[in-house]
């Protein structure tokens, strides 16, 4: 005989569904609602209504011909970049949501198109740029200076670390970090939001890439042996806060590259990190530390990977500069310490070492051989890129980092630098040296 069944004992509580009242409550009348904003770009294209009113505006910019009224034609290498050449004259437009930086050949023809501007569009003209995306602009005698002082100050305030000591190093020369190693931070969202925070200031930061690199690792568990990570690359900044990227004009416009790895570096999954600079003449405008996608099996391959990374990155610039009406009729010159990822670039008959990496071995190859790219062994003494791979000492970062176009803002000195749009932007400022520049912000 089956045990009996007890009976359904209900809560005493009389709610509001028991009593059938479907009215909603008047006293959480005034309860704000959830704003459904995206708070990035990414949200908003995950957001389908978000996507199709985006793809509905942009059409609608196409199908009116907003920009060919004015003579600009949009750049293929990146569709924030917009081009105006007649002639002598000749313009720059870089557009990012609604922010505009606006470079042209004279002042006359900068008022002319904001005046046209003005008639399409309810704008405001913010004169001469002072201030972009964050990024603070001053014009020298030699070029600009771009920096991110208040930016910096900002994080140092928010992380808590705004009267620290200051560090020499982002990073110590030890072994990288594993994410297996430590306790578990007591709040996960505070090491996210201040690397986060980092990760932006490295626009105009190069020196502290490599170890926000390393901290964006550990987004997904942090510990506390990478919160003491975070922490030094915060004492660095604070003794570095003035500190901002120089870009100066060159009278030849010839790029040149820098590519590094650490072989199997990463003590979790044994993968290479690599890690570039591009310079356009005397100016650094490009560079990039990551973690590559696969394992590779020999320190030559490790190499050979980032060498085809800096030079997929110096094509790109290559036609970006070709868009801009800048000839660079000379073969970018991309240098390496491997003898061995070096001689890979023009000898085909190393196949035990090229079959697991043929299509990087075949994109360089072709590059060599139509004269775009040369890639030529450079001392690993004077491997400025080491400083986006691995840590380095004191002395060896400091000799390093003299070469990366970093400088003080005499303004700020005793105070205690992918994403594409930010690449343009720098390059836009190297080529617009002679140019009149303002910056546009449409009203709303």
């Amino acid at each position: 005989m089956p045990p009996p069944v007890p009976e359904a004992v209900g809560h005493p509580m009389v709610t509001r569904r028991k009593a059938g009242v479907v009215k909603p409550n008047p006293r959480y009348t005034n309860i704000a609602e959830v704003d459904t904003v995206p708070c990035s770009v990414r949200a908003a294209l995950r957001d389908l209504e978000w996507f199709a009113a985006m793809q509905e505006d942009f059409k609608a910019l196409q199908d009116n011909g907003t920009w060919e009224l004015l003579g600009f034609i949009p750049a293929k290498s990146d569709s924030s970049l917009f081009v105006l050449h007649c002639g002598d004259a000749e313009a720059h437009l870089l557009l990012y949501v609604d922010d505009i930086v606006l470079a042209a050949s004279s002042t006359e023809l900068l008022h002319q198109i904001i005046d046209q501007l003005r008639l399409e569009f309810a704008m405001k003209d913010l004169g001469p740029v002072h201030f972009f995306l964050g990024i603070q602009v001053r014009r020298t005698a030699t070029g600009f200076f771009l920096s991110q002082v208040q930016y910096a100050e900002d994080v140092l305030d928010r992380a808590g670390m705004a009267n620290c000591t200051p560090a020499s190093t982002p990073i110590d020369v030890k072994g990288k970090l594993s994410s297996s190693t430590g306790q578990p931070v007591t709040d996960p969202t505070f090491y996210r939001s201040n690397v986060v925070a980092l990760q932006y200031l490295t626009l105009t930061r190069p020196d502290i890439t490599y170890a926000v690199q390393q901290a964006c690792l550990h987004m997904h568990d942090p510990r506390d042996v990478h919160w003491t990570l975070v922490k030094r690359i915060l004492q660095y900044v604070r003794g570095t806060v003035g500190q901002g990227l120089q870009l100066r004009r060159s009278s030849s416009p010839t790029l040149v590259a820098y590519s590094d790895a650490d072989w199997a570096g990463c003590p979790d999954t044994h993968r290479s990190t690599s890690g570039f600079f591009v310079f356009l003449g005397d100016s650094l405008v490009s560079w990039s530390s990551k973690r590559q996608a696969t394992v590779s099996r020999s320190s030559a391959e490790a190499e050979y990977r980032g060498v085809a990374n800096a030079a997929a990155e110096c094509c790109w610039l290559r036609h970006l500069l070709d868009e801009l009406h800048v000839k660079v009729d000379k073969a970018t010159l991309l240098y390496c310490d491997n003898v061995s990822a070096v001689y890979l670039t023009d000898n085909p008959i190393h196949h035990g070492r090229t079959k697991h990496i043929e299509l990087d071995v075949h994109f360089v190859r072709e590059k060599v051989a139509i004269g775009d790219i040369r890639v030529h062994h450079v001392p690993t003494r004077q491997q400025i890129a080491d400083i986006m791979t691995k840590g380095l000492s004191r002395a060896l970062f400091e000799e390093f980092r003299s070469s990366l176009c970093l400088d003080d803002d005499a303004r700020t000195v005793g105070g205690v630098k992918v994403a594409k749009p930010i690449v343009l932007y720098r390059l836009v400022f190297v080529m617009a040296q002679p140019l009149a520049i303002a910056t546009i912000r449409f009203s709303r």
